[in-house]
């Protein structure tokens, strides 16, 4: 994703605004056909336009931020890199890929300068003789967790295989669980100044090999076990400025023998020592002090007497044994720990790409946030964004970050976050979500933190994705499991205040037939709960405006649900007014209508008039329905009972003992439906039910309504009702109000104005 989280001097939190270049780069990522041919209709291959071509500087921040985007570097994207010379590549990055061994085999042509992979578990040892072939100038090299250049691709397959670091230019190199043999040569490496073997394991091979390395300033030893009788070795490597001894304790106990006598003798064989970590080993000793034998100083660790005047610059001291973090004579400028906010920030930062220990720091900084007892808020947002975006398969930490992102969200600090800071959280959270989906503990943290949102707004730019999300989640989660209610609330909060494209897209996902499907089941149980109330309610709000959705709603049985919500459940005020609100933007779809002209279906429109339930909303949406099926004519009533004048007649009743200035539980976008009615001259008990709608709103809620009715014409159709010699006068009285109340808005309006005008 951007940069770091800072803390402006305005107060506010937030990213680094992405560059005119970084924007391009990722309207790029997401519209290829700009610098490509369409693909091959067979091999579905890119390839670049003729005319293009991308100098180095741009294609390694290209692919780079293809990645940010979470766009998939694959073997289909890696062909625009075919061309050495019309995109030619110097720095790769690449994790979370699925490029093959063939997608490899592209890349490795270019004169790579570095190459560092983690987590693309889909390369093999063959991958290991292109390079050898092709990047003898390479001079970094990372080959992290989950890729098997170097090992057999049977899952846990120990035994060695063969292959020669013929590198002669490297200076970096990154191991991750590699077994080394005695075959395997250093020496020739003359170049190399930062080794990293983590987790490999040494089959007969012995650190004797990196003797003769004259630049090693830095080597990582994470995870490797046992290294008794390797201390006199490193006591060799004098040049070493960083030395990591450091072990998570998963797997072995980090206990040495003789501890103290072991780190002491290191210490003072390496003169230039600036780095040290000891992490999860015993090495720190028991805490008894020991005095140096120059000075008066002491360290309460016994092997670092000799730093008392000269402290390290980083000391890793993360669960060792005794806790040695927690001592108070520690001769080192920063610690990494789990004493302290500060120590743990700075081992989350130091340990961003060891997912064994980063899972129990993300632990740590959750507890601090959970209390409240966090000061530093965007260093803990920097590390645990940066710690979910490097390790989105590793579960554990998806889950412990989310879970540490969810307290920070919800904090105080969180009305300091700017927009691309929002943005990113929301990104990393639905990286990880999509990856997790089967896991109820990741889907209910991830979806706990985004209602810290405001829903739509904040997340419209991850609609479709999030949308995709939040369906698995209601579709296969438990019947009434947590995970399930909070995803179809969150489904709910995405289709209000969002436009008809938006809502078809819910549909086209199957939105109306996964809230169906969860209706079926609640009745088939005979259970209602606020899941099936708020299924309603998504469909009410799926279906606005949107007649492809109410298409959707008749054919999957919808109306067959509703008859049986109806007989099930007929004193749920909620469920009532979800029902008869859905059933209403049904109605407002002429050629849907015929569908809902049966008696059982009318009788029970019928009915519901004199419902009092939830105020006068049921009987509103019932009279709406009612209105909408008779402003067809005559003709259109294809029952004999009940008869259309009946039914008209105790319309009109039913609005009449509404109070005009009832508050309402309604929101409309616009009135084009209700505005239609008014010119329904030929049944004005429709007119009624639509002037009656316009009196009330723009009564109580003037602000809003009556600039809606003003901007869709409103005014002029309510006075051609007045002067119009058919309407009688309880008509005319309601479209008088009307008027009365957009004069009244509009002079205050004006008189505000003029205020403001004369201060």
């Amino acid at each position: 994703m951007l940069g770091r989280v800072r803390l402006k001097d305005s107060g506010i939190m937030d990213e680094e605004l992405p560059t005119l270049l970084e924007t391009t780069f990722r309207y790029l990522a997401k519209n290829l056909h700009v610098v490509c041919n369409d693909p091959d209709p067979v091999t579905q291959q890119l390839e670049l336009k003729p005319d293009v071509v991308i100098p180095n500087e741009i294609c390694d921040r290209f692919l780079r931020y293809q990645q940010d985007c979470g766009q998939d570097i694959n073997d289909r994207f890696i062909q625009i890199f075919r061309d050495t010379e019309k995109s030619p590549l110097r720095n790769i990055r690449l994790r979370n890929s699925t490029i093959t061994n063939e997608g490899m085999r592209i890349l490795l042509r270019h004169k790579l300068n570095s190459l560092s992979m983690w987590y693309c578990n889909k390369i093999t040892t063959a991958s290991w003789n292109i390079l050898i072939e092709n990047c003898r100038q390479l001079r970094s090299l990372e080959l992290g967790r989950f890729v098997d250049m170097l090992k057999h691709s049977e899952p846990n397959e120990k035994t060695p295989i063969d292959f020669q670091l013929v590198l002669p230019q490297l200076r970096h190199l990154i191991l991750n669980g590699v077994v080394l043999q005695p075959s395997i040569q250093f020496g020739h490496l003359s170049e190399l100044t930062y080794l990293d073997l983590t987790a490999c394991i040494f089959a007969e091979f012995s650190l004797k090999a990196l003797i003769d390395l004259p630049n090693l300033k830095a080597l990582i030893l994470f995870n490797v076990w046992p290294l008794d009788h390797e201390f006199p070795t490193l006591c060799k490597l004098k040049s070493l400025q960083t030395l990591d001894l450091s072990v998570s304790r998963a797997n072995v106990d980090g206990n040495y023998l003789t501890p103290n006598k072991l780190l002491s003798n290191l210490v003072e064989s390496l003169p230039n020592l600036r780095h040290l970590d000891i992490s999860g080993t015993n090495l720190a000793g028991d805490g008894v002090a020991m005095k140096t034998n120059n000075t008066s100083s002491s360290s309460d660790i016994p092997g670092l007497a000799s730093r008392a005047e000269n402290p390290l610059e980083f000391l890793g001291l993360y669960y060792t044994a005794h806790s040695a973090c927690k001592w108070h004579d520690i001769p080192a400028i920063r610690i990494a720990g789990e004493a302290t906010e500060e120590q743990i920030l700075v081992a989350a930062s130091v340990y961003q790409d060891r997912h064994e220990l980063l899972t129990k720091v993300l632990n740590d900084l959750y507890h601090l946030l959970r209390f409240e007892t966090c000061k530093q808020i965007h260093k803990a947002l920097d590390v645990v964004l940066s710690a979910m975006d490097k390790h989105i398969r590793v579960k554990n930490i998806q889950i412990s970050g989310s879970a540490t992102l969810f307290y920070i969200v919800k904090g105080r600090n969180k009305i300091q976050f700017g927009v691309p800071l929002k943005n990113h959280i929301i990104h990393t959270l639905l990286n990880g979500m999509s990856t997790h989906l089967t896991d109820d503990t990741m889907m209910r943290n991830g979806c706990l933190t985004l209602c810290q949102f405001n829903i739509p707004q904040d997340v419209l730019f991850e609609y479709e994705r999030l949308v995709r999300i939040l369906l698995h989640g209601v579709s296969y989660r438990e019947q009434e499991g947590f995970v399930q209610r909070i995803a179809i609330y969150l489904l709910n909060s995405l289709a209000c205040q969002v436009d008809g494209s938006q809502k078809m897209f819910l549909g086209d996902l199957g939105a109306i037939s996964t809230m169906l499907n969860l209706i079926s089941d609640r009745l088939s149980r005979k259970i209602f709960d606020d899941v099936m109330e708020v299924a309603w309610s998504t469909m009410w709000n799926v279906t606005d405006e949107t007649a492809k959705n109410c298409e959707r709603f008749l054919d999957g049985r919808g109306m067959e649900y509703f008859l049986g919500c109806l007989k099930l459940f007929p004193d749920k005020d909620d469920l009532l007014r979800n029902m008869m609100g859905l059933l209403g933007n049904v109605a407002e779809v002429k050629e849907l209508r015929p569908r809902l002209m049966t008696p059982e279906f009318i009788t029970e429109f019928a009915n519901l008039l004199d419902s009092s339930s939830d105020g006068i909303e049921v009987s509103y949406n019932a009279a709406g329905v009612l209105a909408h099926i008779a402003s067809d004519g005559e003709t259109a009533w294809a029952i004999s009972k009940p008869t259309r004048d009946r039914v008209l007649i105790r319309m009109v009743e039913a609005i009449e003992r509404w109070d005009l200035s009832a508050e309402r539980n309604i929101n409309y976008r616009s009135f084009e439906p209700i505005l239609g009615l008014i010119r329904c001259y030929h049944t004005p008990a429709c007119q009624h039910w639509a002037v009656w709608a316009l009196a009330n709103l723009t009564k109580v809620y003037p602000t809003k309504y009556c600039l809606l009715v003003e901007k869709e014409r409103g005014i002029e159709l309510l006075q051609e009702l007045i002067e119009h010699p058919q309407p009688y006068s309880r008509l005319k009285d309601l479209a008088n109000m009307v008027l009365m109340h957009c004069r009244n808005f509009n002079d205050s309006l004006d008189q505000c104005k003029k205020m403001e005008l004369d201060g």
